[in-house]
């Protein structure tokens, strides 16, 4: 079967707190775990009222303590807003506190707006330095080389795998160019999927970590008993990218019967693009479309991102998507055993 994992932005839906969202992502992520998921990844943004994981590093070191074999990772940690010998010291702790579990997504946009941006003391041409900034972060988190003055510690010595994460195709190129593995964002950016997966894999260079390319799409999937109630599940997720274009990010909204209320046309045409390789459905509808979209890309891992307002809901949606994912091939996906993991 394809390998599932989990992407979670630990969502606040309206009528919970920040620490309701907490203790959710802890129990999605033992749920995940027991259902056979691979990985459970956070994600790195900031100013932003609905999201409980701007600590990242925090959440995935609570995450990782309340479980005991799912990978857990950052999805990603946006490093132009960090020195990376502060990432690796932050990442090298927690490989050490859990051995051969950590994964380190890493993203080159900054999670945030810019006046944000400036709150957290960096400017915006680090954006610029990512390549470097990979390359030094790899350095810290490898062999302490003769004649090495500065390392990180705890981090020197942990090789905790990178990940490059990307919604064009600079992110497709550096992680070809530097043999690492590749996540694309198709869940907000669907348009560049396939030209950046083309990218990577034709122009692949093997490394130490990894001797052939390993790409991973992010996927909105909402999975119910019925199509009718993943669909309307989904008017949550809709009505968050309607937000995004209004300019009031806000807390998860609760889901609504007519979508069509909420939006006006130009909104509709802005979010259903973004969301248009979204798979929303009952388990055989989603079955179909994993499959489908696996026979498309080749991809050889799919990180699932639900954004459902009841906890209870979004659960099923993962255990219905486990359950559907055991019938769906990789095809033509590389063996997971190319990529080195610890």
């Amino acid at each position: 079967m394809i390998p599932l994992s989990v992407l979670d932005l630990a969502f606040v839906p309206q009528g919970s707190t920040i620490a309701d969202a907490l203790r959710n992502a802890l129990d999605l992520a033992r749920a995940a775990e027991r259902l056979g998921y691979r990985r459970y990844w956070l994600a790195e943004h900031h100013n932003m009222v609905g999201i409980a994981s701007a600590a990242t590093s925090v959440v995935i070191g609570h995450v990782a303590a309340g479980t005991s074999r799912i990978r857990v990772g950052a999805g990603g940690i946006m490093l132009p807003n960090h020195s990376p010998m502060v990432v690796a010291e932050q990442f090298g702790t927690l490989e050490t506190l859990y051995p051969g579990r950590i994964d380190l997504g890493l993203g080159r946009a900054p999670g945030t707006d810019q006046r944000t941006l400036r709150a957290l003391r960096r400017s915006p041409e680090t954006s610029d330095q990512f390549p470097q900034d990979v390359l030094e972060l790899q350095a810290f988190l490898g062999d302490l080389t003769p004649g090495q003055a500065i390392q990180a510690v705890p981090g020197t010595g942990t090789r905790v795998p990178l990940w490059i994460l990307g919604s064009s195709l600079f992110g497709a190129q550096l992680a070809a160019m530097l043999g690492l593995p590749y996540a694309f964002a198709s869940h907000f950016a669907p348009d560049a999927l396939l030209p950046a997966l083309a990218v990577y894999r034709e122009r692949f260079t093997p490394s130490e970590q990894m001797s052939r390319p390993h790409a991973m799409m992010g996927v909105n999937i909402v999975a119910a008993e019925t199509d009718a109630q993943a669909r309307r599940l989904f008017t949550s997720a809709q009505q968050q990218f309607t937000n995004m274009f209004r300019g009031t990010r806000g807390l998860l909204a609760a889901p609504i019967d007519d979508i069509e209320t909420y939006w006006s046309p130009a909104e509709k045409r802005q979010a259903s693009g973004m969301l248009a390789r979204s798979i929303v459905g009952s388990p055989e509808t989603v079955r179909r479309g994993l499959a489908a979209l696996i026979a498309e890309t080749g991809a050889d891992e799919v990180m699932v991102a639900s954004a459902i307002h009841d906890h209870a809901a979004r659960v099923r949606s993962y255990e219905i998507l486990a359950e559907v994912a055991e019938g769906v091939s990789r095809g033509a996906a590389a063996p997971v055993a190319a990529l080195a993991e610890g």
